[in-house]
């Protein structure tokens, strides 16, 4: 039996542990931490000294180094971070476990991460997990697709299965944030395929559905929720749930969220739960906003970065940038269309709800398979449009950039960003929906004269990632105007960019 199984032992003695008193909902959390003025994260205060009466303790360190790991010498530690790029800071920091065995994850677990194909952790979960099952707070920097929702999730089932079993009238254990309703509906995906066999419940709560389904859900018991902060804090409200049982909190693409204006709610969230809860903070960039935000919800945490803390692309995505007009666009991407069509699926990128709508219309006239996805769309329809991209039975999706982050589907050959994003950030993540799981991928991007104060940073993106960077790019990130003809493009071969079929 593994060591983490305790709940299989006696499930009534973790419920004789649980007290009835409580605590209250108001006065713990982030906001009350915040007041620290150092600026190491140890400066924010430990949360034993605050009132913790009342609180059940809990347990949360379950790591046991296996013997594999704990015979790796300092050397052969630093040669595989380094082989890996796994840069870590903090106090006390486990080694990296090579093998999915060295976790100590209960057989169960290990089975099913088996049967999903998995060979060996990735940089995130090797170095990850040791430091989640400690039950230290974490900061986690790692590009999309990196396997971080892993990272956190078996942990999370470890924890859950360590604490007292859930009474009528319970909240979660853990709770995960998420900035969108894909993300959170892919995430309860992985938490029911992982923490089934431990018969542990996850929920997904959101808003733009009937409140009906998550009501019953929350009443009938979950161990896990997966919540965006909106709908949570209004399930709060109602009363229809409570944050007194959460001892691990998880902020998921925390960037995102604060890009999308959720600091205020996360705050409102954090506030409820206890301080001594462990908190998991994961981000693909690490901007000044993300950094304050974990100072004051942290305490004494590891930090573990995969790659560059710098913004880079995936290197496995070959990125083209076309110089043209706006009123090339159209014309072009039909072009790249026909190059590229044989089946595999194409993900497009606009900027409004409008010109996604307009784009796909047209396209569907000249009789190409293509569906929409954005923020005003019903999430029946964009669940029904979800399913049908996966499936590939409309292999061509416009999106705006309420698909870029979360958006897990296998197989997504080419991103074409339509319309250039409002960040770098954004552009990276929109085309990390391509090149995942180690596959390749091509991203196509039209860069017009509107975008040219992001030419410099998007050749350092694209000479970082051994990209060529054509002349007209190269010229407009020198100061000057872009070529009014819109040269680069489709048909031009023998440099290295523009579009074609060069990668099949």
């Amino acid at each position: 039996m593994s060591r983490y199984d305790s709940r299989s032992g006696d499930p009534t003695s973790y419920r004789d542990r649980k007290s009835d008193s409580g605590f209250g909902v108001t006065g713990y959390g982030g906001s009350a931490r915040s007041s620290s003025s150092k600026k190491d994260y140890d400066g924010a205060e430990s949360p034993r000294k605050f009132d913790l009466d009342g609180l059940t303790p809990f347990e949360k360190n379950f790591y046991v180094e296996s013997p594999e790991v704990e015979r790796m010498s300092e050397k052969e530690v630093e040669k595989y971070r380094q082989l890996r790029e796994i840069t870590i800071e903090g106090r006390d920091v486990p080694k990296p476990i090579k093998s999915f065995h060295d976790t100590g994850f209960p057989e169960y677990v290990l089975e099913e991460v088996t049967k999903a194909g998995f060979v060996e952790p990735t940089p995130i979960q090797a170095q990850g997990w040791p430091m989640a099952l400690k039950g230290r707070d974490l900061i986690g920097i790692a590009e999309t697709g990196s396997g971080k929702t892993l990272a956190y999730l078996l942990p999370a089932i470890v924890h859950v299965n360590a604490q007292p079993i859930l009474s009528p009238g319970d909240g979660p254990i853990v709770l995960v944030l998420a900035p969108t309703r894909e993300l959170a509906v892919q995430i309860q995906q992985e938490a029911t395929k992982f923490g089934s066999s431990s018969k542990i419940k996850s929920t997904c709560i959101y808003g733009g559905v009937p409140k009906g389904p998550q009501v019953r859900d929350l009443q009938r018991g979950v161990e896990i929720v997966i919540a965006t902060p909106g709908r949570l804090i209004d399930m709060i409200e109602s009363h229809h749930t409570n944050l007194r049982r959460v001892t691990y909190l998880v902020l998921d693409e925390a960037d995102r969220m604060l890009d999308m204006g959720f600091d205020p709610q996360i705050r409102k969230i954090v506030s409820q739960i206890r301080p001594d809860r462990q908190t998991l903070y994961w981000s693909a960039t690490w901007p000044k906003e993300v950094e304050q935000l974990a100072r004051q919800f942290l305490y004494n945490p590891y930090k573990v970065i995969i790659g560059s803390p710098d913004l880079k692309a995936n290197h496995a995505i070959r990125q083209i940038v076309d110089i043209i007009t706006e009123n090339q666009k159209y014309n072009k991407l039909v072009k790249f269309l026909e190059d590229i069509m044989d089946g595999s699926r194409i993900l497009i990128f606009m900027d409004t709800k409008k010109g996604c709508d307009q784009i796909t219309r047209q396209l569907r006239m000249d009789g190409w398979p293509a569906l929409s996805i954005h923020g005003d769309k019903s999430q029946a329809e964009r669940d029904w449009v979800l399913s049908e991209f996966k499936a590939g039975k409309s292999p061509i999706m416009t999106a705006t950039d309420v698909a870029a982050r979360g958006l897990d589907v296998k197989d997504v050959k080419f991103v074409i960003n339509y319309d250039f994003p409002g960040s770098l950030e954004d552009y990276v993540h929109r085309i990390g929906r391509t090149g995942r799981a180690g596959a390749k991928g091509t991203a196509y991007t039209f860069f017009t004269a509107a975008n040219a104060r992001f030419a410099k940073e998007l050749i350092a993106l694209l000479e970082e990632a051994g990209q060529k960077v054509s002349p007209e790019l190269a010229a407009m990130g020198r100061g000057a105007p872009p070529p009014p003809s819109g040269h680069g493009g489709f048909r031009d071969r023998g440099r290295g960019y523009g579009g074609g079929r060069p990668w099949n």
